[in-house]
């Protein structure tokens, strides 16, 4: 007979989905999670998956979130730090999820679904670079290419990882004021 469990609120049962997901995405990889994988990880069955979210696709969706809100809210110590310093943090917390940054860039192309977040993100993290170049003294010129630059990079960095050293420098020379 099964174990009486108490009653669980629908966001916080979508929170443990997302919770399980998330772990199981990182991890395993997106494509070897199966949505049966990922409700018997959340202690659900699948079809309660489907009650929460319309896909797959729209999981991941959710997992992102979640792991961006996770990532700004463990940025904010850092925004003080020189724009270097942020930018090279940013790019050690990101590479926990090289998987996924794999799969999203994957995907764009036939889920309309991750397309949308991934241009929301692109859009999020573009302000979010050209605010930190111009409060680090970037001329306001240059700040338009500069962040597409640092996206390029970070992108770059977080699929083809370097040592420390290197990728500092690299960061380094497109963060220079001129």
């Amino acid at each position: 007979m099964p174990r009486n469990r108490r009653p669980i609120d629908r966001a916080e049962k979508r929170d443990e989905i997302v919770v399980a997901a998330a772990a199981l995405f990182t991890e395993a990889g997106y494509d070897d999670s199966s949505m049966a994988k990922v409700a018997a990880a959340a202690g659900v069955t699948p079809t309660t998956i489907y009650w929460y979210f319309a896909d797959k696709d729209a999981l991941l969706v959710a997992v992102l979130d979640h792991l961006l809100t996770q990532a700004l809210e463990e940025a904010a110590p850092h925004l003080e730090d020189p724009w270097v310093e942020q930018v090279l943090w940013a790019v050690e917390r990101l590479e926990r999820y090289s998987k996924l940054v794999t799969v999203v860039h994957a995907r764009t192309a036939t889920s309309p679904t991750i397309d949308e977040w991934h241009e929301g993100f692109h859009a999020l993290m573009d302000t979010m670079l050209a605010d930190g170049l111009a409060t680090a003294g970037a001329a306001p010129e240059d700040v338009e290419a500069m962040t597409r630059m640092s996206v390029f990079v970070v992108e770059g960095l977080l699929t083809h990882p370097l040592p420390q050293a290197e990728r500092r420098t690299i960061i380094e020379m497109i963060h220079r004021p001129r």
